[in-house]
């Protein structure tokens, strides 16, 4: 009977193993020390494909029925199926309007091939000017719909607006379900993931924007970075086998490729990452292979993406490209040193700087000899932010008074406190930041890893996954403190940490590690309450938010705008088909999308020539003569200019971020003195003279149409001084 237990093995021992040699010998030694496993009952076989089947239907459960909210939900709040196309159309506002429009443009080309030349050498939006409007505005989720629209023969069964939301309502459904797994992946049981996916809808108000605006790049591409994070989580775990890691090693390759495709600043966020990935690798543990083969992957999907994307050079000149590059430099320029020593030290600290200093030469060079359109406003904007510089300048001050751009208000922090979330993440965020402190301290001493963790150890931070984690929540939960608008990247990660931590028995049991529990047994203690907390929470959030949600998908809401459709449909019926509109940005991109007319200038701001263009526009709502007026919309060749009466008789909350008041700054029309203000224009402000229809304005200008919010008037070709 010993002899069929497993045969005898030897083990060969060599003198001071080298590089590669001492790995294989090491995988070797590992392979033979490693007993022949016995065959798993069937019952617990049983057990653990009724626990993945239960957990897989819960997940895409999960996400299927938020899809089915938000569709429910879009429906109650604009009363969609009851609306005309028009009035549709005009719940997309700004640049959610611009996306959709050449949606429409793609599904009304002949072919696909002339949608696409068209797109790519499209002049008839902006006046005096063509763009590729796939590259500047990453039309990808745009090109992706419009063929699926076609292709599946949707167009004889369901309308392309419906369509449309749908596909991204769908995304947001996947966006859930990865939360779901990377939670459940974490923490080893799926009722974390159902903890997720609660947290997740209750606070959706600071977690999404798709309630507000559908078609924004981020709600395309962050499902797919939620997909990269769920195979990056499994492809870290120590005790993953060769199939379940290629299975992992593909999924992130491809939602890493996609995600880079459909948003324009994804780079950003696997910059992010890839510090994060960088930091777990030099605190030796014991993932530095896969860490690498991650890096390829970058490098992989920024060249790629370089090419289909019409030789983007913003991913050159990337910081994740800098990145990476050093670091493949760095691996190549370490020296093989034995672990734990005193030259193994300064090696790390060495390699740190390296790294640093190697990735900021780099992206120099790529600047100085790649031709690129960086993005310098906001260079500009953040020094401005970080009190680094002064402006008067009107864009600079006016995305300073976007509240997406602000420090994060004290009613965030409420919200996430009254649902029980912020609390629970702190706890579960300390707990795992001092495990890994005390794993990190222990490997600069010398002393290596455990090859599997017990329960029992209480030493969660030894996971590199939970290790990864706690990292990147840091980092982007830090970015998200200085500007509100990066809450949506760090709060879906806050759901997923704290529910994966309550749900957790190793996190309990490191807790009671370090309080010496020894009244109670605390492997048992922390079972039952890695079981009974996250259901007190569940109850305690289906008690009081349910109610919540189910009144909201009962209230009829009804969004109507009368003042817009009747602006719509008179620019459709009035208006030369050659005319161009001039006014602000954000209705700029409605007329584009109602109506297909020329505009002057588009709520985007990534292009500085945009941005310029948006600058002059809204110096209708200066104190400017009407000349200088006439002489900016006639230089963009607009024939029709529209006034707001929103804007020109604007009251805002906060002082100084009026449209009008920063125009008065940056004309140096105001100025601010000890809380007293001086004017020094001679002229008006234009949005209220030209309305009363006096001479010089009626010389330049003759109004043709207007409703209570709207004045539209004709830019005169032909000049008649009246007296």
């Amino acid at each position: 009977m010993a002899e069929e237990e497993g045969p005898t093995i030897e083990l060969r021992q060599r003198k001071k193993p080298k590089s590669s040699e001492n790995k294989e010998s090491a995988k070797e030694e590992k392979i033979n020390n490693t007993a022949i496993p016995e065959r798993v009952p069937k019952h617990i076989l049983f057990q653990r494909f009724a626990k993945i089947f239960i957990g897989c239907l819960a997940a895409v459960t999960s996400g299927m029925m938020y899809a089915l909210y938000l569709s429910a939900y879009h429906e109650r709040k604009f009363w969609f199926s009851n609306r005309q196309e028009l009035e549709r159309e005009i719940t997309f506002q700004g640049d959610s309007a611009i996306y959709y429009s050449y949606y429409k443009d793609m599904l009304k080309a002949p072919s696909f091939e002339r949608g696409i030349y068209e797109l790519t050498h499209n002049n008839k939006t902006v006046s005096l000017k063509t763009i590729n409007a796939v590259q500047q505005m990453s039309l990808y989720p745009e090109l992706i719909a419009s063929v699926l629209y076609q292709a599946t023969g949707s167009n004889e069964i369901i309308e392309p607006v419906y369509f449309y939301i749908g596909i991204v309502f769908g995304l947001q459904g996947i966006y859930v379900t990865a939360l779901f797994v990377t939670s459940w992946l974490m923490s080893g049981t799926w009722l974390a993931g159902m903890l997720t996916v609660a947290w997740f809808i209750i606070n959706r108000v600071d977690t999404t924007r798709i309630e507000y605006s559908i078609p924004l790049r981020e709600n395309w591409a962050l499902p797919y970075f939620a997909c990269q994070v769920a195979a990056l989580t499994g492809y870290l775990k120590s005790n993953l086998n060769s199939y379940g890691e290629r299975f992992c090693y593909l999924l992130m390759s491809a939602s890493t490729y996609t995600f880079m495709m459909m948003w324009e600043y994804s780079h950003y966020l696997l910059f992010l990452q890839a510090i994060s990935l960088f930091l777990l690798d030099s605190f030796s543990l014991e993932q530095s292979d896969k860490v690498h083969e991650v890096y390829k992957i970058y490098i992989f999907s920024l060249f790629l993406g370089y090419l289909l994307q019409f030789e983007n050079s913003a991913l050159l000149v990337s910081p994740l490209l800098s990145f990476v590059i050093a670091l493949m430099l760095a691996k190549c320029l370490q020296l093989n040193v034995k672990k734990g020593t005193f030259v193994a030290k300064i090696m790390k600290v060495i390699n740190f700087y390296l790294v640093c200093t190697l990735t900021v030469t780099l992206n120099i060079i790529m600047k100085m000899f790649v031709p690129h359109k960086e993005n310098g406003h906001m260079l500009k904007f953040l020094e401005v932010k970080f009190g680094l510089n002064v402006t008067k300048n009107f864009t600079m001050n006016w995305l300073l008074c976007q509240e997406s751009l602000q420090a994060p208000s004290q009613e965030f922090f409420l919200r996430l406190t009254q649902s029980s979330l912020l609390p629970f993440y702190i706890l579960v965020l300390i707990t795992c930041f001092f495990s890994m402190i005390q794993v990190i301290f222990r490997r600069i001493n010398g002393k290596s890893l455990k090859e599997t963790v017990t329960l029992e150890d209480g030493q969660i931070g030894e996971r590199p996954e939970i290790i990864y984690h706690v990292i990147h929540t840091i980092l982007l939960g830090s970015l998200a403190m200085i500007i509100e608008g990066l809450k949506y990247l760090w709060t879906p990660y806050v759901c997923m940490l704290a529910a994966f931590g309550v749900c957790s028995p190793e996190l309990w049991m490191t807790l009671f590690k370090w309080l010496r529990l020894r009244t109670v047994h605390p492997v048992l203690l922390a079972l039952i309450l890695s079981m009974a907390v996250p259901t007190i929470i569940g109850l305690s959030l289906w008690k009081e938010f349910f109610p919540r949600l189910m009144t909201e998908l009962m209230e009829l809401q009804e969004f109507y705008d009368p003042d817009t459709v009747e602006l719509m449909t008179w620019i459709k019926r009035q208006a030369p088909v050659a005319a161009v509109f001039a006014g602000s940005p954000q209705l700029m991109g409605v007329i584009k999308l109602c109506t297909g007319w020329m505009v002057t200038s588009l709520p985007l701001y990534n292009d500085d020539d945009l941005l310029k263009r948006n600058e002059n526009i809204y110096q209708i709502y200066s104190k400017r003569s009407a000349e200088d007026i006439y002489k900016i919309l006639t230089s963009y060749k607009a024939n029709y200019l529209i006034v707001e009466d929103a804007i020109c008789s604007e009251v805002g909350p906060v002082r100084g971020c009026r449209v009008k008041d920063l125009l008065d700054i940056a004309n140096g029309h105001v100025v601010c003195e000890e809380g007293d203000k001086i004017t020094y224009s001679k002229h008006g402000r234009f949005c209220h003279e030209v309305k009363i229809n006096y001479s010089p304005y009626v010389n330049y200008f003759t109004r043709v149409y207007w409703n209570r919010s709207y004045f539209v008037y004709k830019i005169n070709t032909v000049i008649s001084f009246q007296s």
